[in-house]
Formats: structure tokens, sequence, C-alpha cells
């Protein structure tokens, strides 16, 4: 909002010292890229850094000033006023252009977390550049909205996409996801929940949970990549979050009713139905549910299957990071060789199961090679084999079982193989895998990772940390009538 508070100019401006700088900017520029013809004489003088400070003292000192904006805020009687150049803004802001058509002195009206970063907000508009911290990131990203500085706007985007795992005391990635639905940045949506998705016991504790939303908490519960130790640990934390928020009775029962409980142990069931006051209270809206997993847990899978339709999600277990699920791989110098490693699993999240396992190797190349880029054998002394370059392979992962058995009829392996990295001094997930049991490998597994470099962002202190999970999934056969 704004209102005129002084005169209108006069209809020629002077645009004072603004233009000049302005003019000999567009000019060194223009000589920067002009073409010199491979004139070995040819150099570029580059003062820009200079003219960016002058700008900014421009700002600073109000010198040549043609506009006034006077911002005011809850927060303070008194307002902030900033000694402008209409060309300035105009040029980065379609909304500064419209107001300062017909007006030189121009009062806004901020909330207080946006009234405290004007300032910096005025000076990219003069520079071009601005630090912001994450606590500044949603404000600085609401005046770039408001004023259309649709530069400024996609730039602090991108810092908050790229900055999902920096450590903050209160958490910060849940408020980025709300506020990103409530301006519709779906790009910014999608890394919030993902990041949400592949780290979520690290959300679990921390205060950032009890902010999530009833919406945000129900698209995570339906997701099957959820990174986490156990589901057990899933419940208690939708437990605690249930206790603090005492929501409506339907969304209580909503929430519970996405809970997996036949990936709860039968014994865990037990003690939840015993201890949680939670569950004695909704018990009726998911008393199907435990009676299912209990029958889930008793009966054999294939027996199972005959009567419920496994095919659903309930039975679809998810990331879990417990050992009977799968194993943790450190690979040191993963540049070096080839490496192998064998582990074991459940054979499938019934008790009925719980003796059974399941052997796995895992093997790793750094330098597989495609077949159309292997060394040909040719029948010439000259060039019998094709020069084959080290970085012309990519980094390989196969997974496949040590053993068969009839007990795995009616049952199939879907593979997840996270990859860790080291952010913000955190370790974090930052990528995931998933291949079914019709494939020994992830196909695009680490295309685009430089294992060569000491540095890479795939590698702490020169290992690649993995952690494999198998994931055992029942199928429906011929069913019976109950």
């Amino acid at each position: 909002m704004a209102r005129l508070t002084g005169t209108r100019p006069a209809a020629t401006r002077r645009w004072g010292s603004a233009a000049a700088f302005l003019l000999l900017l567009f000019t060194v520029q223009a000589a920067q890229k002009a073409d010199f013809s491979g004139d070995s004489t040819a150099a570029t003088i580059n003062h820009s850094l200079t003219l960016l400070q002058r700008l900014q003292e421009l700002l600073q000192n109000g010198n040549g000033s043609d506009s006034v904006l006077r911002v005011r805020s809850a927060a303070s009687d008194d307002p902030k006023v900033f000694h402008t150049h209409q060309l300035l803004l105009s040029l980065q802001s379609e909304v500064f252009e419209s107001l300062l058509r017909n007006q030189s002195v121009v009062t806004l009206y901020e909330p207080p977390e946006t009234a405290a970063l004007f300032e910096k907000f005025i000076r990219y508009l003069y520079c071009g550049g601005v630090s912001i911290l994450l606590h500044q990131a949603i404000p600085m990203h609401q005046l770039a909205s408001k004023y259309r500085v649709w530069g400024l706007q996609r730039g602090v985007a991108e810092y908050m996409r790229t900055h999902l795992a920096s450590e903050s005391s209160q958490g910060h990635v849940v408020g980025w996801y709300h506020y990103a639905v409530r301006v519709g940045d779906t790009a910014l949506q999608e890394s919030c929940l993902q990041f949400l998705a592949w780290n979520l016991s690290a959300v679990l504790g921390s205060a950032e949970w009890g902010s999530v939303s009833v919406e945000l908490l129900l698209l995570l519960l339906e997701r099957s990549d959820l990174v986490l130790h156990s589901e057990l640990e899933l419940y208690t934390a939708v437990e605690g979050w249930l206790s603090r928020r005492q929501p409506e009775a339907s969304v209580a029962e909503r929430v519970l009713r996405a809970i997996r409980y036949p990936m709860i142990a039968p014994s865990q069931l037990f003690r939840l139905q015993a201890q949680s006051a939670v569950l004695a209270r909704h018990r009726a809206a998911v008393q199907d549910l435990l009676f299912q997993a209990f029958q889930f847990h008793a009966a054999s899978p294939l027996h199972f299957a005959k009567y419920f339709d496994v095919n659903c999600s309930m039975f679809l277990p998810r990331n879990y990071l417990a050992p009977s699920w799968g194993s943790q791989w450190v690979i040191t110098n993963p540049a070096r060789d080839d490496r192998s490693t064998s582990f074991q699993t459940q054979l499938g999240p019934s008790s009925h199961d719980a003796g059974k396992r399941v052997t796995w190797n895992a093997l790793f190349s750094p330098r597989w090679l495609p077949v159309s880029l292997r060394p040909v054998y040719s029948d010439t002394v000259a060039g019998a084999i094709q020069p084959v370059r080290i970085e012309d392979g990519r980094p390989r992962l196969v997974i496949t079982p040590a053993m068969s058995s009839p007990d795995f009829a009616g049952v199939s392996f879907q593979k997840t193989v996270l990859v860790g990295v080291r952010q913000q001094g955190r370790v974090l997930v930052k990528h995931a895998y998933s291949f079914h049991q019709s494939s020994d490998e992830a196909a695009d597994f680490l295309a685009h990772a430089d294992l060569q470099k000491r540095t890479s962002e795939y590698l702490i202190d020169n290992s690649l940390h993995l952690h494999i999970i198998i994931k055992p999934v029942y199928h429906s056969l011929i069913k019976v009538k109950k």
C-alpha cells in the first residue's frame, strides 16, 4: 500500500548522478563484450567493483536522490526513510516504476519481519547482491514477490532449496514447506517434502516436529520412502504430535489409520494397546487394523495372501534403518578398487518368517565400463586395443541374493540404497536409489558423482557412506472366499 505525501515532480526529471553511473556501467559492459578480432593487444579494463561501490554510496548518502521511500511498521512509531533514485528502482521493479511515476514520496506499510530487511532489499536493487541468513529467507522472498523483483525471488528460492540441510536451533524446513504452499512454489514444496522424507528421524526428535501441519503430516504418512529406524519410531512421534496438538477426533483417526501396524512386531503392538493413551482413546477407529496386523503376524504369508489384499501400502515396508532390514556400508577410498560385502536380512516382516534370513551379496565398482566402451581386440598390430580412459567408467552397485529357497514364493524384494553426505556438519541422506528384484542394480547409481576428487560432496572423509535396505513385498495369490 502506498500513498502520496509529497508533490508531483517536473515532467522532465533530472536523473543526476544515478543516470551517469548507469551509463558508465552499460558502457563498461559493452566494451567487455566487444569483438577484438583476435587482436593480441586487446585487454579488458574492469572497474565494475568501483562502480558498484559508487552506486551503494548513492543510496547511503542520498546524492542526487529524486524519490523518497518511507517504510512504516507496527513495530515502530518512526518510519524508516530511504532517499532513492527512481531510475535504479524502476529498472528492477515494475511495482516501484508504477508507484514513482507520479509521485516522489511514497509511504509503504510492511510487517515487522519484512521492514527489518527493507534496507537489505533496497541495497540489492542498487548493487545486485545481498547476503541473508536462514531466518531471513521467507521475509526476503516476500519482499521480492511483493515488489516483483523476479531475479531476487528466484535467488532466494534457490537459496532455500540448497540450504535445507543447514542446521538451525528451531529448524526451518517445515516452515519453508508451509510457506511454499502459501505462495504456490511447487518446486520448493517438493524439495522440502523429499528432504523431510529422507531425513525424517532427524526431524522427529526436533522442535520442528511440533509445527508440522495436519496436511503435511498426512502427506508424509502416505509415503513409502520415509527413512527412519522403524514404524514404531514413527508411531511414537505421531502419538506425541497428537498429544500436543489435540486435533479433532476425525483428524486423529485419519492420522492413526495411516500407521502401518503390520510392520510393528506383535510384542510391541501388545505394549501399545496396554500403554498408549492415544491408542486407547481412539481404539475403535483402528481396531480393525490392529486385528488385521495380528492376523498377518500369526499366519503364513502365503495363507494370509489368499484372504487379504497384501498389495497395498499397509503391507509395504518403508525405508527402515534397523539391522534386520539392511546394512550400512562405508567404502573407504571408493575410487580405488572394486569392493564387496555380504549381509543378512529377514525374509519378511511377518513374525511367521521371523527366524528366516536371506543372505545378500553387494558388489561396488568405481569404474565400471559399459559394453560400448570396453576394450576391443583387433587382428591388426597397430591399435590392437582401443584406448580406454578411467573417466569413461561410472560407479556401479550390484546386489544379488546368495541363496534361493522355496520360502521366497510369494515374496519379491525391493532394494533401496541411501547415499549419506555431510552437509553443514550433519550426515544426511542426499540420494535414494530404488530397484526391484527383476534388476540387480540401480541404472543411474551415482551417475553424476566424481569419486576421483577427495573433495567430492558424495564423500565423507574420503569414504562413501551407503545404507542398503531390502524391502520384502508380498504378493496376493488366488483368493478364496472367507
